[in-house]
């Protein structure tokens, strides 16, 4: 079986698509092929942009030219704001997992669909830890992704903005400013010039600095990284 095969196994199995993650974690699993390159995570790179056989949907998310017509709708269909919000949830949750951080979603938001599978079931934490007041907590409940580190204090909060403003998530932000919280706001690189006039408001002068602004492609590259290191980290233990 040659490299690629293994890459188009994994995604059949996976009903057509796959995360560079998912195909980090699963292709090299394959037996039968041979991996004949000190970088396999950089030849499944390559093998994914080979368009005779694949075409990306997202960042960081490909499928199958056979299967085309037979994905999911929130798979396929890019142009719904929902399904773009819900895939960069689940990329930060999952990356949030793999760097031994316990995750959480809002209670809305975790019958959404990413990859086939319930949002809420790739958290790892269903009821906000009472890291304060019970009014500061309930605050918290609608932020799009957050990480806790082992004390049980946030650690990141993450909002994913695709198509609506950035105002009601920096206003969110500001609620938290006494706490030493990573503050980002993801969202398409085409937006960073509209974030950087929105950043220098007034109102949100107290946090501004400590507000990051974070491309979906950097999200979808740590994604795939972590998962690399996870797999090699399982090669170094077995």
């Amino acid at each position: 079986m040659k490299q690629h095969d293994a890459v188009i196994e994994v995604m059949r199995a996976n009903g057509g698509y796959a995360t560079l993650g998912l195909l980090y974690r699963e292709a090299l699993k394959i037996a039968g092929v041979e991996w004949k390159t000190k970088t396999p995570f950089r030849s499944i790179n390559r093998i994914v942009q080979d368009n005779r056989f694949f075409f990306r949907i997202r960042p960081g998310l490909w499928a199958l030219k056979e299967c085309k017509d037979t994905l999911p709708a929130q798979i396929k269909e890019i142009e719904k704001p929902e399904f773009n919000h819900t895939y960069y949830q689940g990329l930060l949750v999952e990356l949030g997992n793999l760097k031994g951080f316990e995750t959480f979603v809002p209670p809305q938001d975790r019958g959404k669909k990413f990859m086939e599978k319930p949002l809420g079931e790739a958290a790892t934490v269903q009821q906000l830890h009472p890291f304060t007041y019970p009014e500061v907590v309930k605050r918290a409940q609608s932020v799009d992704v957050i990480w806790f580190n082992p004390r049980r204090m946030p650690n990141a909060f993450f909002e994913v903005e695709h198509t609506t403003g950035f105002d009601n998530s920096l206003l969110r932000f500001v609620h938290f400013q006494d706490f030493n919280i990573d503050f980002r706001i993801v969202a398409s690189k085409d937006r960073l010039k509209e974030f950087t006039a929105k950043i220098t408001h007034p109102s949100f002068a107290p946090i501004a600095p400590r507000i990051k602004f974070t491309t979906y492609e950097l999200v979808s590259d740590l994604h795939s990284k972590a998962h690399e290191v996870a797999t090699l980290e399982n090669q170094w233990t077995a």
